[in-house]
């Protein structure tokens, strides 16, 4: 591990006096391909420059414990090098942390894909809860939401929502929440006051460019039609909405939201190049050892991950087995506590991986 350390404390001094040189500043993709990688190594190496200055504090205090005959003096002694002994501790599994390998679309945009599942009207109006709680939550993160497509019940609720969060980082957040998230409470729409049990599916996925994903736009087929639903200022007036079907995988994909047929039409793409992105990213991951893989599933729509539970205001995440019971709070878009704990036990989970 200090082999490595030392490497990228070499690198970062390397990239360091680029970044002072005329000629990378002129060179603006790779002034900022260097920045990059600056930005990132920047906390490894400023954990790495403390555990050093740390092991330095143990070595001398160990110099004056031998040398000193003064007890104060002694007794000072012993108390730095016993903070320096924690800090050395906590700083080893910080940049045992930091050294784990990083998912390379975490700073990337995602697409948020959210359908109501099993329970009909109630399934939709949760799916329109939880994409109300992802807004909120993208407040929260200054991040920005770009509505894609939205097909509504006619009672308020979500039949099927895409939507883009746009934030640096969005990516590595809110990849825990692909999956089934459940709903357990009493409908609006049932007058018995029996509890029901509903679902929604959550699928989050890395917006992909066009170096990552290339569409051969022969396989693509495009149709317009009419907008549907809340338009105004000709959406609903002008054959705006676009239809693409990707005929090779089957996929389709409609977005109405903008009243240009241009700009839908890129919409569309964007979600169409994020699956196939999506699809090569579980390709990959199932190529993988059972042994590498994170314990904590990130992808798998089919996985039941958490349960709303409004008569108990209780939120379980089933993967990480963690409770709160701040349910109106979380509704609010206060993800950070479980989002959290999925990182921690994400990153515990490949620690062991390694060690193992």
């Amino acid at each position: 591990m200090f082999d490595k350390l030392d490497g990228i404390l070499e690198r970062y001094d390397e990239i360091m006096e680029q970044l002072n040189d005329p000629n990378v500043v002129s060179d603006q993709n790779n002034f900022r391909k260097l920045m990059k990688e600056q930005s990132d190594l920047a906390p490894i190496v400023e954990a790495y420059k403390a555990y050093k200055e740390a092991k330095q504090t143990v070595e001398d205090s160990l110099m004056i414990l031998d040398e000193e005959s003064d007890e104060e003096m002694r007794e000072l002694a012993k108390e730095e090098m016993n903070e320096a002994k924690e800090q050395i501790t906590e700083l080893e599994e910080k940049l045992k942390i930091l050294l784990l390998p990083k998912d390379e679309n975490d700073d990337k945009n995602v697409v948020v894909e959210i359908r109501g599942g099993a329970g009909g009207d109630e399934a939709a109006l949760f799916a329109a809860e939880l994409y109300r709680m992802y807004c909120m939550y993208a407040e929260t993160q200054h991040w920005k939401t770009e509505m894609i497509s939205v097909n509504e019940n006619g009672l308020g609720g979500f039949k099927e929502v895409v939507f883009m969060i746009n934030g640096q980082g969005a990516y590595s957040k809110l990849k825990y929440e692909s999956g089934v998230h459940r709903v357990q409470r009493i409908p609006v729409t049932e007058s018995g006051g029996r509890i029901h049990t509903s679902t929604a599916t959550v699928a989050i996925m890395p917006e992909a460019e066009e170096v990552d994903v290339e569409i051969d736009m022969n396989d693509c087929r495009f149709d317009v039609f009419r907008a549907s639903g809340n338009g105004g200022q000709c959406v609903n007036t002008t054959d705006s909405a676009v239809r693409l079907t990707h005929i090779p995988t089957g996929i389709v994909i409609s977005c109405q939201d903008e009243k240009s047929q241009l700009k839908n039409k890129d919409k569309a793409l964007k979600v169409l190049r994020a699956r196939l992105y999506e699809l090569e990213c579980q390709k990959k991951q199932d190529a993988e050892s059972e042994a590498r893989r994170s314990q904590i599933g990130t992808g798998d729509r089919s996985e039941k991950i958490r349960t709303y539970n409004f008569p108990q205001g209780r939120v379980t995440d089933h993967r990480i087995k963690f409770t709160s019971h701040r349910l109106d709070e979380i509704l609010n878009g206060h993800l950070e506590e479980i989002i959290d704990n999925c990182i921690a036990a994400d990153q515990a989970a490949k620690l062991s991986n390694m060690n193992d």
